[in-house]
């Protein structure tokens, strides 16, 4: 534990962030990164498994290569609902119900595998359903991150987990293929089952502090929504999801075709497979010890635009080079290529939302690796059924490289500068009648008096006010200005609900303040905005009384 009195705070944040290692000073996050690498050993275990098992039911590549689809497919068609489920409901109890979902798929698929009653489609069955498990998982494990260490030890967490990810993805699949070939691929199912039960101690034994909020909760439909809003007018979080998707279109078709390579080009068998994992392991884990100084020296985009050129040079070492051991030397430095990306846009897309949208944030950015992934796949695959793996690996390779013209236009480097901690500056509403939460929609109005030498740039700092509206809930926004009194204009927001509003109250973040502060500089002086609330009249409404239209006339 961290004891005040030894150091100062300002002494204690710049260690923790100039440290790689300081979120391991956590115990509840060292507790849950070691329980997270026993079960990625297993998970990685069972990967090596399944692609070896369809290799024996079936010599098809595309089969083969639809496990990467399998697996990913229900990221891609769940994981903005499992982000949206993870911002509304206790993600602890959450996340134990999903670890347990996980353990039971495997221990059945284990069971079927060792009674020989499996074939290539109950696997594909078997697989989607693992796959389903982790769609709701992985918004959960992204989202707590901020939850179990301290802002300044964010990026060293996340690069924590990535490296622990890796380092399990060196050992599980050479632990795995020793595993196949003495004693079959049903045992690396078992043992995958088992590593589940770490993870349920660890999160068990977590006491999450919720921060208890005024607002009233979301709906799983409306925080989708919401979700989405904020995604169409948040610049920064759409420049990361097009960097991913990018990337792993062209990355997909390495993870997708060595199994074949390993099997019908290398005659390889599982351990030599294992090996092959492996050395990509080892070659992130050897990238995560020197992520810190990577960072320090290179920017995030010329990180990821070098880690791209290197995996593309991966991608086309499987397709032409024979020799293992070089073999196992250029995957090495795929993987090094492969953390740094995955890393860097993972912190990304952790930094760059809100925590009130974030894990959907998260799951739309897991929804969009998975369907680059899924979709990729399927398409390396297809391409090496009719043209061969070395004709699909090497275009999957120049995809790579013609991707890096999305580092040019969608840049990160403004991410780093985003204060999106909570501000809560907006002052309750004033009203006489207070709504019932599902009353609306709500009208919000802001009157300026700006004066004409402003006004130019008032409209232009008013566009930007428009983005932050809408990301903040509104549903729709309009700017006028008094044709009678051109010193007048007139901001109107409408939000679908009083609830709806008052979490707007809730989502407002420093850099919105920012923005909000910019545009009230341009207001004339000693005449503050003045702002009204306005809620819809329904003629069905009883509790508003009506005048019968015989008295009106």
């Amino acid at each position: 534990m961290n004891h005040p009195q030894r150091k100062s705070a300002a002494t204690r944040d710049n260690m923790s962030g100039d440290s790689p290692w300081s979120p391991l000073r956590k115990a509840i996050f060292r507790s849950i990164w070691i329980a997270l690498i026993v079960s990625n050993i297993g998970t990685w275990m069972q990967s090596v498994g399944t692609s070896w098992l369809m290799t024996s039911l079936t010599p098809s590549p595309l089969l083969v290569a639809l496990m990467q689809t399998a697996i990913l497919l229900p990221v891609f068609l769940f994981g903005l609902p499992a982000g949206a489920l993870a911002d509304i409901v206790d993600r602890r109890k959450l996340l134990l119900i999903t670890e347990t979902w996980l353990l039971l798929i495997a221990f059945v698929l284990g069971i079927l595998t060792f009674a020989e009653h499996i074939n290539a489609w109950a696997l594909l069955a078997l697989t989607f359903l693992m796959g389903l498990g982790s769609a709701l998982d992985a918004p959960l494990w992204q989202a707590i991150v901020p939850d179990l260490v301290e802002r300044q030890d964010l990026p060293a967490a996340v690069a924590l987990n990535a490296t622990g990810f890796n380092v399990a993805r060196a050992i599980g699949p050479a632990l795995g293929g020793l595993v196949i070939a003495t004693m079959g691929p049903a045992a690396v199912f078992f043992l995958n089952a088992v590593s589940f039960l770490w993870v349920l101690v660890a999160i068990y034994r977590w006491r999450r502090t919720i921060i208890p909020s005024n607002t009233p909760p979301e709906d799983i439909l409306g925080a989708i929504v919401a979700g989405m809003r904020y995604v169409r007018h948040a610049p920064a979080l759409q420049a990361v999801l097009v960097r991913i998707g990018v990337f792993t279109i062209g990355a997909s078709a390495l993870w997708a075709l060595l199994p074949a390579v390993a099997r019908y080009e290398l005659n390889l068998g599982a351990a030599g497979y294992g090996i092959l994992l492996g050395s990509f392991g080892f070659g992130a884990v050897s990238s995560a010890l020197i992520q810190h100084r990577l960072r320090a020296l290179l920017s995030v985009d010329r990180l990821t635009a070098a880690a791209a050129v290197v995996f593309a040079g991966a991608t086309l070492a499987l397709a032409y080079i024979r020799f293992v051991p070089l073999l196992v030397i250029c995957l090495m430095m795929g993987g090094m290529a492969w953390l740094a990306t995955s890393s860097s846009l993972t912190t990304a897309a952790t930094t760059v939302a809100p925590a009130w949208v974030r894990a959907r944030a998260l799951g739309l950015y897991l929804l969009v690796f998975a369907g680059a992934m899924s979709i990729g796949s399927f398409a390396w695959g297809a391409l090496a059924e009719n043209f061969g793996n070395g004709f699909a690996l090497t275009v999957a390779a120049l995809f790579l490289v013609v991707g890096l013209v999305a580092t040019r236009y969608w840049s990160l480097k403004a991410i780093q500068h985003l204060d999106l901690s909570p501000s809560m500056h907006w002052p309750e509403p004033q009203v006489a009648i207070t709504p019932a939460p599902e009353d609306g929609p709500v009208m919000v109005t802001v009157e300026y008096r700006v004066s004409p030498e402003q006004a130019d740039k008032f409209i232009h700092a008013m566009e930007e006010m428009r983005r932050f509206r809408y990301r903040e809930g509104a549903i729709r926004w309009d700017f006028f200005r008094d044709l009678a009194d051109p010193d007048r204009y007139l901001e109107i927001i409408l939000a679908p609900s009083w609830a709806e509003h008052m979490r707007q109250h809730a989502r407002v973040t420093v850099m919105d303040q920012e923005i909000e502060a910019h545009a009230f500089s341009f207001v004339q002086p000693g005449v503050n905005p003045t702002a009204a609330h306005l809620i819809a009249i329904h003629p069905d409404d009883r509790q508003i009384p009506t005048v019968p239209y015989t008295q009106l006339t």
